[in-house]
Parts: structure tokens; C-alpha cells; sequence
């Protein structure tokens, strides 16, 4: 054989050298013998030295059957001997052989006629030990049922990842036959995207050798392909004696039943984390619009690629659901996407009013009370979970293939409705994800009522409050007015303070602020029965002590009311204020030029204490000089020092302002949070140049 025909493994060796063992013949250690036509040895090998016993120098030119057969055997083989070289059909079978040793082996031969150019025949004789041959087959037809026969899957690829060998097992799972595979590479196979993880995990292993056991792989095959299924992948390289790589083999178990218990498990523990969550995020307040969108952000993105909570609008109106027969009319109160997409605008947003048609999940909810889940949208869907043909191709563009409708129910009344989807999401809604829907749904609808609630008696204690305060004018004789009220968030801390501005003879002005200390419609009933009685008892031109000391009396009969009280009389003949205080913060008084600064009064005691007399103070009030009556919710707060906050209020009236109207708004815009937890009202009152007429010769106050 020339150099260049060579096959490459042995183009590595040397011309000489020993090439070690590889292949299954030299497992089986074959003899090959070479006999003349008339049975003589012409040619011995090795390993018929090896498997006879005999050399080759003891071996050639001996008749093979006088040499390796007991005489009682010679006849029988000289005949097939003969019929072989006849004929020149081969003889295959087992023969009890003498070994030099003089026992006996039972040898496996192939027996083969040859004929060289001459026309000359010859007989290549093949043998090997049949014991050895028997433990080779056990162990190939072992080999071969433990990988036909596996449950697991099995295959060998190589360099390229093609596929050499592949059990039944894993054409099952692949979907694919066992001959469809041969030659075919991993990617062909199985192309899809969860897959490419897996061979980048092959080609690892085939690059460093180190295996990968048990690598999780997910996805569907065409043995399935509706349905996701996970599988346990092994990889290990494979190796010539000389550590070259010839590919790698690779063990797969379908894990599926366990993947989806551990998923199971998971998708439970994040429910209970998301219910946890909703308790604790759903209802901080008691303001509607405020409780859904806490509903809606706790749902997106752990449950839902998008949310809209819609209320009904008769609930909203009445705090009740609407008996009259038509579709409902709903208000959006929330929208929450975990993303931008083109299905935001498929949405009704928050604010606007709106009817659904009759085949609508949410229409469905407000009839039946039960929930909607649609797990696939087909065209036909979409057109339903739509409010119109618009928004129905924008859900489409937009991926939305899952839909679920909820009902909001609270006190076994149907609120409103909540509505699930998903896009980018694979995952369809299942039944768990519904469960989980309806529980934050039960929850939050509770929320959300007892929200509507607040806002009812919330809107009906203000109303009652600014019902009874005056609607008062923007000038008094020698005085300009602006009076402000703002009452508290929270519907339970509306209705204790009030203002009053009252007329008096000889062109004189009572001014009044006063807090009920209590909250509510009761209290905010208190106030204006207080005020009245204020307003009744300034007709009798009483000194402001002897005012609070009735009003003090009318107060204990109030029980369990008291309330706080300024009550002064501004006289502009004389340019003097009259002022008493029951237990009230100091009025400011703000002089032009000078620093603002706190009324020293005499405190008193709140009305209804009783048993304290009240004074009256008398100051002088020039042109431009300010007053500042006001109730403790425009300057306390839960976190800050009441003195900090009075320097605050001080430093605030310091820059002078045109009028008493832009004073009024500065002390609301600086002073006055957003989310206050108490009522404010209060008065600004700017003393103003006055021409003495005929009424100058009114009599003082008390």
C-alpha cells in the first residue's frame, strides 16, 4: 500500500510502530491460516500462535488437521476441507481444536476458498476462541437492548452534532423516526428557540470535554406540540484510545410530571406572595380612583400583561347597582400595562363613562355575577373582549391572546369589573390564575366600597359643612375680607371648623373662627349650631367675653362636644378690635413695616369646660393692618413642632400682598398639604382707610 493511500490513523504512526487495539477484531483476537490445496499450513499469523499455541516455525508446512485435530475428528474435516476447495462455498461452525497444550478449545471458524492469479486455489481459515466470540455477542445484544429498550432517550452525534445512532426513546420524544435522524444535525431536528440553549451546552462539552449532567431543557416537540414538556439532559464526550474526540452521547428523561410540580409549587408560593402583597398594598386609602389603581398595579406584571378596573357608574352615584333594564354604564377607574403597547389604547381610560355590548365579558359579569376566561383569542374572541372593531385589531397588533373578565363584588353587590390579559406573557390564563383573579378581586372590592362609602359620607359631610358657612362680602366698613375653607381627606375628620363674618349696628363687624373638636356630620351639625347661636347672640352688642361665656353654656349642652373660638369686633369710628379667645390659637396681627407677630391673649378655656371667665383685649388697627383668625388644620401636622410651624406661618405673612384674597391663597398653597388630615378655615382681614359718618355715635360693644 502507497504512503498516500494510508487511512489517517495510521498515517500518524511510524512505519514499524505498534498501533494499540481499537476495533472489535482485535477484541476477539482473530487467527487467520493459510492452507495449500492439498491442507498444508502456508501461512501463520500472530494471533493463531496466540489462540493454537503453536509458532509459526512449528506451524507452517504441517498438515493442519494432523497438527490441530484429534485423530477422531481429521476424517470429518478433510471431507468439509475438500467440499470447500471443490465448491468454493464457505464453511462457518464450531470445531474442538488440541491445543499444543494438549487440552482442547472449542473454536469458532470462517472457513474461505482463495485463488491467486495463477488459477492456483488456496483455503484462508479465520478463527477465534468460541468462548470469547459468545461473551462479545452477550454483550453486544446486551448493549443493544439496553439502549433499544431504555425509557430514557439515548444517541450518539458527532464533531457537528449530527446524529449517528438514536434509540426509540428519543424518536418518540423528538417526534421524528429513528432513520429520519442519521445524518441530520441537532438544530434540524429540534429548531426551536428553547433548544439552543441545549446545544450550546453540547458544543461545550465537545470543546472541553467536561460533561453536563441533568440540564434542564423546556419546550415542545413535534411529538406535542401543543403542549410544553421538560426534559433531563446529560452530555458526554466520546473518545479514541488516543483521547481524539469522536462526538459526544447524550442521555435524555422526560422530567415533565416533575417540571410541572415544581412549577406548580412556585406558582403558588408567588400567589401567596401576591396575595400577601394585596393586603397590604390594596386600600391605604380611602379614596376610590387611588384603591384601583392599587389594584391594577398589584396585578401587573405578576399576573397579567394588562389590567382595567371599571366601576359601575350607579354605584358611584348612589352606592348602588342600577335595577333599570340596558347595559350597564360603567367609569374607568384604572388602566396598568406592564409595557408600551399599541392595546393601551384598545383600553377605556380612567375617567371616561362607557357601555359595553351584550356579548362582552365584562356585560356577562354585571348579568351572571361570575367570572369570564377565555384561554385562546381567535379573531371571533377578540371582536368580543373588544370595545369596538378599532380597538379589536389593536388588541390583535398587539398580541393579546388570553382574556379574563372578574366581577368586583362587596356585600353581595356587583360593583364593577376587572379585565385580564396577556400578550407578551405566553402563558394562557388557567384556571388557578382565574381562582387567584377572583380572590384579589373579593378582596379589593371590599376596599374599593368601603372607598365609594368614604367618598358618599365624605361628599355629604362637606356639603352639610360649606352649607353652613356664610357666603360672605369682600368688604366690611373700614375692612377688606377674604375667608377660606378646605376640609380634611378623610371623611371622618370633616366638619368642625367654621368662619363667620357678622354684621353689627353702627357699622361694626364681628369676626368669628371656631373648631368643634370632633369630626364628621355630627360635629360639623355642632358647628352650625354654634354658629348660629353666635350669630344670634352678636345682635345683642355683647362684649366678646360675655359672647363666649353664652356660647360656653350652649356648648356644655352639646356633651359630648367642646370646641375652640375667636371671637372679635372690629369697630372702624374708632379704629379698635375687641378680641377673646376660648382656648384658641393666637390671631396674627401683621403692622406695615414691623414683623408679624402672635396676639398675646388670654387663653381661656375651651367652650363647654366651664367655670373660667374669658377677657376681652383691645388693640388699635391702622390702615393696612392685618388680621389672621385661624383654625389649628392650617398649621399643625402629625411630624412638625406646633411653635416651627407658627414661625412658619409668621414668616410667610411677612411680604406684604395686595389683598387679603392673595394672602388667603399663599397660606393655602404654603401651608395647607395636599393630603391634610384636618378641616382649615380661616380669615384675613385688612384694615382699610374709613370716613366717619352718621353712625359714628354708635354706643361701644357691651
Amino acid at each position: 500500500m502507497r504512503r498516500e493511500e494510508q487511512r489517517p490513523e495510521q498515517a500518524d504512526h511510524p512505519a514499524g510502530a505498534a498501533v494499540d487495539p481499537s476495533g472489535l477484531m482485535d477484541l476477539l483476537g482473530v487467527a487467520a491460516v493459510l492452507l495449500e490445496a492439498d491442507g498444508r499450513i502456508d501461512m501463520w499469523s500472530p494471533q493463531a500462535e496466540e489462540l493454537f499455541g503453536y509458532t509459526g516455525g512449528e506451524a507452517v508446512g504441517q498438515y493442519a488437521a494432523s497438527l490441530l485435530l484429534h485423530p477422531e475428528h481429521q476424517d470429518e474435516v478433510i471431507t468439509l476441507f475438500a467440499e470447500v476447495m471443490e465448491t468454493g462455498r464457505g464453511w462457518a461452525g464450531a470445531f474442538p481444536v488440541r491445543h499444543k497444550d494438549g487440552s482442547t478449545r472449542m473454536i469458532e471458524f470462517r472457513n474461505m476458498r482463495l485463488t491467486d492469479n495463477l488459477g492456483d486455489h488456496y483455503a484462508l481459515g479465520l478463527a477465534t476462541d468460541r468462548n470469547t466470540l459468545r461473551q462479545v455477542e452477550q454483550k453486544l445484544a446486551l448493549s443493544n437492548r439496553l439502549v433499544t429498550q431504555a425509557p430514557m432517550g439515548l444517541a450518539v452525534l458527532d464533531t457537528d452534532l449530527r446524529y449517528l445512532a438514536i434509540n426509540p426513546a428519543l424518536a418518540a420524544m423528538h417526534g421524528v423516526p429513528e432513520a429520519a435522524h442519521a445524518g441530520r444535525r441537532f438544530r434540524e431536528i429540534l429548531p426551536g428557540e428553547p433548544f439552543q440553549g441545549a446545544e450550546t451546552v453540547m458544543r461545550h462539552v465537545l470543546a472541553s470535554g467536561i460533561p453536563v449532567v441533568e440540564q434542564q431543557v423546556v419546550g415542545r416537540t413535534a411529538a406535542d406540540p401543543d403542549h410544553e414538556h421538560a426534559w433531563s439532559l446529560s452530555v458526554y464526550r466520546l473518545e479514541d484510545h488516543h483521547g481524539q474526540a469522536l462526538g459526544i452521547a447524550t442521555v435524555v428523561a422526560d422530567v415533565t410530571d416533575r417540571y410541572q410540580a415544581a412549577k406548580k409549587a412556585d406558582q403558588a408560593q408567588q400567589r401567596l406572595r401576591l396575595m400577601a402583597r394585596s393586603s397590604a398594598r390594596i386600600g391605604t386609602t380611602l379614596e376610590v380612583e387611588h384603591t384601583a389603581r392599587e389594584l391594577a398595579e398589584v396585578v401587573v406584571p405578576d399576573l397579567a400583561d394588562m389590567v382595567a378596573v371599571d366601576l359601575l357608574d350607579s354605584v358611584l352615584q348612589t352606592g348602588r347597582t342600577d335595577p333599570e333594564e340596558g347595559p350597564a354604564l360603567f367609569r374607568a377607574m384604572a388602566v396598568k400595562t406592564a409595557y408600551p403597547t399599541d392595546a393601551a389604547q384598545a383600553i377605556v381610560p380612567p375617567g371616561r363613562l362607557t357601555t359595553y355590548h351584550a356579548d362582552h365579558p365584562a356585560s356577562h359579569c354585571i348579568r351572571t355575577r361570575r367570572p369570564v376566561l377565555i384561554t385562546h383569542l381567535d379573531a371571533g374572541e377578540l371582536s368580543r373582549v373588544a370595545a369596538d372593531p378599532e380597538a379589536a385589531r389593536l388588541l390583535a397588533r398587539a398580541g393579546v391572546h388570553t382574556d379574563m373578565a372578574v366581577p368586583l363584588i362587596a356585600r353581595e353587590q356587583v360593583i364593577g369589573v376587572m379585565g385580564l390579559a396577556r400578550a407578551r406573557n405566553p402563558q394562557p390564563f388557567d384556571e388557578d390564575d382565574l381562582t387567584l383573579a377572583c380572590e384579589l378581586a373579593s378582596s379589593a372590592a371590599l376596599s374599593i366600597d368601603n372607598a365609594v362609602l368614604h367618598q358618599r359620607i365624605r361628599s355629604a359631610a362637606e356639603t352639610l359643612q360649606r352649607s353652613l358657612l356664610p357666603q360672605l362680602p369682600p368688604r366690611r366698613p373700614g375692612l377688606e375680607v377674604a375667608a377660606r375653607y378646605r376640609p380634611a381627606e378623610a371623611f371622618h375628620e370633616v366638619g368642625g371648623d367654621w368662619y363667620d363674618v357678622i354684621p353689627l349696628g353702627g357699622e361694626r363687624t364681628a369676626l368669628t373662627v371656631g373648631d368643634v373638636m370632633g369630626s364628621g356630620i355630627p360635629a360639623a351639625t355642632a358647628m352650625g349650631r354654634l354658629r348660629t347661636a353666635t350669630s344670634t347672640l352678636a345682635d345683642l352688642d355683647l362684649d366678646p367675653a360675655r359672647i363666649l361665656t353664652h356660647l360656653d353654656k350652649i356648648t356644655h349642652g352639646l356633651d359630648p362636644y367642646i370646641a375652640t373660638c375667636v371671637y372679635a369686633v372690629y369697630d372702624p369710628h374708632s379704629a379698635q378690635l375687641h378680641v377673646a379667645s376660648a382656648g384658641h390659637l393666637p390671631p396674627v396681627l401683621v403692622r406695615a413695616d414691623e414683623r408679624p407677630e402672635l396676639l398675646d391673649l388670654p387663653t381661656g378655656t375651651p367652650l363647654g369646660v366651664g367655670g373660667v371667665p374669658f377677657e376681652t383685649t383691645t388693640l388699635d388697627l391702622k390702615p393696612g393692618d392685618r388680621l389672621v383668625l385661624y383654625t389649628d388644620g392650617l398649621v399643625e401636622t402629625r411630624h412638625d413642632p406646633i411653635d416651627e410651624r407658627l414661625e412658619e406661618l409668621l414668616g410667610l405673612l411677612a411680604p406684604p400682598d395686595r389683598s387679603a384674597e392673595e394672602t388667603s391663597d399663599r397660606l393655602l398653597r404654603q401651608l395647607r398639604h395636599p393630603a391634610g388630615h384636618d378641616d382649615v378655615a380661616f380669615l384675613v382681614v385688612c384694615a382699610q382707610p374709613f370716613t366717619t359718618g352718621p353712625a359714628a355715635s354708635a354706643p361701644e360693644p357691651g
